[in-house]
């Protein structure tokens, strides 16, 4: 912590997920932090919506003097499988 008992600000990177909804919109999450789900009507909105909650989760974690969950070393690979229906 800074003299002043604030947080140093520090860039962090998330991974985010836009799912389409079939009723219109996109629901957000970010797979690194636990239940950050957002939606938005489009993805620009999406996505900005999804910066808010981010920010806020952190927020939250840095309060509760928690540590703050980052992808660093993460790996990610897109599965294909088949399924017989």
């Amino acid at each position: 912590m800074s003299p002043a008992g604030k947080h140093e600000a520090r860039g962090l990177h998330y991974r985010i997920l836009l799912r389409r909804e079939p009723e219109d919109g996109y629901t957000v999450t970010v797979p690194t932090l636990p239940g950050c789900v957002t939606f938005g009507e489009t993805v620009d909105e999406a996505i900005a919506m999804a910066r808010e909650a981010t920010e806020l989760y952190i927020e939250h974690l840095l309060e509760k003097g928690e540590d703050i969950p980052t992808e660093e070393g993460l790996l990610e690979y897109t599965l294909t499988v088949e399924a017989h229906a």
